[in-house]
């Protein structure tokens, strides 16, 4: 049998002298994830935004290309090159890569929607990846490789591609020079920023009441277009100094929201919150007020659900979420 390749795979030419397609390659990408009972929630609304759809338990697939490191909860991404039924064919559609004079690597990735009783242990799991391995034109290496592949069953069906692993970047930013004790955690600001801007092609953003700049350096390390005010001169050197320290540079000014005269595509506001400070009602409607005249998009974060503030100011809510830290909740809500 003879294999020819096709603009979008392989086909083989069969004993009767007809094509007979061994798989078709798609643009479509596989992502892992994880989350704790505290945070399913906030997750779900994440990747809802990111996604454009309710997600499943763990694993699942998507037209949609995000990086892996975006979210606080995806785990890895595997780019698509050969999809098929069977490993048997997914092993014959691996010949037919040369990576030339660069080393690569094959993982088998855990997470899937296998039952139970159909598991694949260890040992089988690296089976798997020396025979593909083997089949790989190139020089392999398991600790520093060039390229990474992946390989993860999904649907019934077997995926393999390109593998890229959440490198967790905001890890090193939960640690700031300047600190606030009811500042956002670096967790929940990130995931706010996805929600907010799961786009960020071509999107102007604030935070108009930016604090020591949490949600700002999520969104900088994400590539997106921000700037900051803050009404309290402290708390806004705070926030220039924590995002000079992470080699970002944005624009902090200094005063009240209603002194904003520039329209934003989006807006984050982590609302301050009467528990600790001494605003008001009417102060905080004022700052929702306000977020309504300078932004068509809002992600409003605050501890308690302020639906009746929120459609005084003229939102509409499109989407809520809760997130909690032990007894503890803070309330994201999307809205238009």
């Amino acid at each position: 049998m003879i294999d020819l390749m096709l603009d979008r795979g392989i086909c083989r030419l069969g004993k009767a002298g007809e094509l007979e397609r061994i798989y078709v390659s798609t643009d479509q990408f596989i992502y892992t994830y994880a989350t704790t009972g505290d945070e399913a929630s906030l997750c779900a609304m994440e990747l809802r935004c990111l996604f454009g759809r309710e997600i499943p338990p763990d694993i699942f697939a998507s037209t949609r290309k995000v990086d892996a490191s975006r979210s606080p909860f995806i785990k890895e991404r595997i780019d698509v090159m050969y999809t098929a039924e069977s490993l048997e064919e997914i092993y014959i559609q691996t010949e037919q890569i040369n990576v030339g004079d660069r080393t690569f690597k094959v993982i088998f990735v855990k997470t899937n929607d296998l039952p139970r009783a159909a598991k694949i242990e260890y040992d089988e799991r690296r089976a798997i990846e020396r025979e593909i391995g083997l089949r790989i034109e190139g020089a392999a290496d398991v600790k520093r490789p060039e390229i990474v592949y992946g390989i993860v069953t999904l649907g019934g069906r077997w995926y393999f591609g390109t593998y890229h692993k959440n490198d967790a970047t905001w890890f090193r930013q939960m640690q700031k020079p300047r600190s606030y004790s009811i500042a956002l955690g670096t967790r929940v600001a990130r995931a706010a920023v996805n929600m907010a801007v799961p786009d960020p092609q071509g999107v102007r953003a604030i935070d108009p009441c930016c604090g020591i700049g949490t949600v700002m350096i999520e969104a900088l390390s994400m590539g997106i277009d921000i700037v900051g005010r803050d009404i309290n001169p402290q708390i806004a050197t705070g926030a220039r100094a924590n995002i000079a320290h992470f080699g970002f540079t944005a624009e902090v000014t200094l005063g009240d929201i209603a002194d904003i005269q520039e329209h934003y595509d989006v807006a984050i506001v982590d609302m301050p919150y009467n528990l600790y400070s001494s605003i008001t009602p009417e102060e905080q409607f004022a700052i929702l007020y306000h977020t309504r005249r300078i932004a068509d998009r809002v992600l409003i974060v605050a501890i308690e659900a302020v639906d009746e503030m929120i459609q005084r100011a003229g939102f509409e809510i499109i989407d809520r979420c809760i997130a909690w830290k032990g007894s503890f909740s803070r309330h994201l809500m999307l809205c238009r």
